[in-house]
């Protein structure tokens, strides 16, 4: 069996990111072509874009600041001339803040997390959810964490803004479900990338004590979970939130 996306149309926000790029690699490697959202860094998005297009395939940038329903709106007007209407959305992009204590913790880092969780997923399915309305499928998948279910201090902005967008795609895969279209969540746990690879080896051993699979996860094992959801062989599979944690977080039935 193989994962084969030849045809479809991908966009990955938040694509110049460390899981980002991954997500974006993985996708094309499977055949799709690509939208790759990013908001600052330019050099990164156009030195992606020419990785995805050596591999054959098409790829187009988007940029923009994708809390604002304005941003996913045109991005959806700028990639549609180019690769036509995007059949799968993976939601990857988010704001980066301090973590620290409830008390402690700034009310606009709650409301940025807000924003880039739960927010960032409602104004993506209003721009591109239609389109899979029209042709009856798509797979629309959000970037969620372990964290949502551990509850561990210091995390509270993060983890509020990611159970709201747990709710979120819950009730739109109830909602959407009847054009085919499914709608899930791959939950990555601490996972290793680009940047820990090109530094010294960190101090996990209390982390990967917890994890029944007694290490740490690889980013391309969250991209190959994303490129499965992606695919026809998870077309009976929505409303799903998938730890890839190595067994740490296990959620009850």
């Amino acid at each position: 069996m193989q994962l084969d996306l030849t045809g479809k149309t991908a966009l990955v926000t938040g694509a110049t990111g460390q899981l980002g790029r991954v997500i974006a690699r993985t996708l094309a490697a499977c055949g799709a072509n690509l939208a790759l959202h990013y908001i600052n860094n330019d050099t990164k998005a156009r030195e992606l874009q020419g990785e995805i297009e050596a591999l054959g395939r098409k790829a187009v940038i988007v940029q923009g600041d994708i809390t604002k329903q304005d941003t996913a709106f045109r991005m959806r007007d700028e990639i549609q001339p180019v690769l036509g209407g995007v059949d799968i959305v993976v939601a990857n992009a988010v704001i980066q803040y301090e973590w620290t204590t409830v008390l402690q913790q700034s009310p606009e880092d709650y409301l940025s997390q807000f924003e880039s969780c739960v927010m960032q997923s409602v104004y993506l399915a209003k721009a591109f959810i239609p389109h899979m309305q029209n042709i009856k499928g798509g797979r629309f998948i959000g970037i969620n964490t372990e964290c949502a279910m551990q509850n561990f201090a210091h995390q509270s902005a993060y983890t509020a803004g990611k159970r709201g967008m747990d709710g979120v795609y819950r009730v739109l895969a109830k909602e959407v479900g009847e054009y085919q279209i499914t709608v899930n969540q791959v939950a990555p746990g601490w996972t290793i990338s680009e940047r820990d690879r090109s530094s010294e080896p960190g101090h996990d051993e209390a982390y990967t004590r917890t994890v029944p699979l007694k290490r740490r996860g690889e980013d391309q094992e969250i991209a190959n979970a994303v490129a499965f959801l992606a695919s026809d062989l998870s077309s009976f599979i929505t409303g799903a939130y998938i730890p890839v944690s190595g067994g740490n977080v296990m959620p009850a039935i």
